[in-house]
């Protein structure tokens, strides 16, 4: 089954590892092969995964891109993800967790990096709620600080 992907002016793209920009103009593209592309929105680089979900996500794009080496990136993969699954109290997240650690297994990377979105978003939701409370909870300064 083949792929389209339509990519903005300037847009970057990564396949199989190497880098692509598009040109000046909207493109479409359409892959007839198994091939491991990101946009660049969902790509992300070792500086930007500052959190939890963040870096399991890193580890996986790696072994999505890299397939070759993905063994490589998988005892890295079981321990970030044994330390979010151990800081997390919600269920459904916890299953989603599971289900990223069994397509790891299996070698399903472009799957487990979907459900990594999730898990990211989620994340990013509860440090928001969280961020929130704090602010709420300090007191407010008639002098500015």
């Amino acid at each position: 089954m083949a792929l389209k992907i339509s990519l903005k002016p300037g847009e970057k793209f990564v396949v199989n590892g190497a880098v692509l920009t598009n040109g000046d103009r909207r493109s479409t593209f359409v892959i007839q092969n198994k091939v491991s592309i990101l946009r660049e929105r969902d790509i992300m680089t070792e500086a930007e995964a500052t959190t939890p979900a963040k870096r399991i996500y890193f580890v996986v794009m790696l072994s999505y891109l890299d397939s070759d080496r993905a063994r490589n990136y998988y005892q890295s993969f079981v321990e970030r993800m044994n330390e979010f699954m151990g800081a997390i109290e919600n269920p459904e997240i916890k299953l989603l967790c599971v289900q990223i650690s069994m397509d790891m297994m299996k070698g399903e990377y472009y799957r487990a990096l979907t459900g990594c979105r999730k898990i990211v978003d989620y994340e990013a939701k509860v440090l928001g709620v969280f961020q929130d409370d704090v602010a709420a909870s300090l007191p407010s300064d008639s002098a500015g600080f």
